[in-house]
């Protein structure tokens, strides 16, 4: 079953999504910093985490996938969202300088082709805010929130999926320790949950959050150049009559 943004809305709402906000939101500010005077693009349903960056920044957009549909955003003033295809935005090369990706990567057929469009309009040493569901963790196996959608991932699986499409992890957290469960008791004892797994680095956190940089340049194992360069010798003609 795909979420659309009212299944969204009404989880952020709830007692249990403001919980989930606030853990998230405050990864998510860490690694931002300072906004002021940047171009920041939300992918996905981030709406709930650009409130404070949409104040600051120079430019807010907030492009929504057609599987989640779209709302207005802001409630007041000119609307910043709209319908796109994450894997083709319509957007230039280079044209933001943040990119946050929320309920975006873990709902795409090709997540390569989503990081590769990432690429493309973010700026020379642009950064990308990726938060993704947890593959070891048990939000990934409860369907009663956003993060038990789609496809989760562990740490290495990301690893290699930014590698291959020229991202430098800066930096990596994780967030989200309590169970995904409604019960008040639960609720109230979220901080608790929170300070004993980023104190212990326990390995069942709800989600990644990662900060990376944009890679100019893919770079070129030695062996594959040394190959190269063997090769060319092993070319060379020698004219008829002379020793070889």
């Amino acid at each position: 079953m795909r979420l659309d943004v009212n299944d969204l809305r009404t989880f952020y709402a709830s007692p249990l999504g403001l919980v989930t906000h606030r853990f998230v939101a405050r990864a998510i500010e860490g690694f931002l910093g300072s906004v002021s005077g940047l171009r920041i693009l939300g992918l996905g349903y981030v709406t709930p985490y650009l409130g404070p960056v949409h104040v600051i920044a120079e430019r807010t957009l907030a492009f929504m996938p057609a599987t989640h549909g779209v709302v207005n955003w802001p409630a007041t003033g000119r609307s910043v969202t709209a319908l796109a295809d994450p894997t083709m935005l319509p957007l230039p090369e280079a044209a933001v300088d943040r990119v946050v990706l929320v309920h975006a990567l873990e709902g795409v057929e090709s997540p390569s082709e989503l990081l590769a469009e990432v690429w493309r309009v973010l700026t020379p040493g642009g950064r990308m805010i990726l938060v993704v569901p947890n593959r070891t963790g048990v939000w990934a196996r409860r369907d009663a929130t956003p993060f038990g959608h789609g496809q989760p991932y562990s740490r290495s699986q990301l690893s290699r999926l930014m590698r291959d499409t020229l991202f430098s992890p800066e930096g990596w957290t994780e967030t989200l320790y309590m169970p995904p469960v409604r019960s008040r008791l639960m609720l109230q004892s979220a901080s608790t949950w929170e300070w004993l797994g980023t104190s212990l680095s326990l390995p069942f956190a709800g989600v990644h959050v990662i900060d990376a940089t944009k890679q100019l340049y893919r770079p070129v194992a030695v062996q594959q150049v040394r190959r190269v360069k063997a090769r060319m010798r092993s070319s060379i003609l020698v004219p008829a009559g002379q020793p070889g």
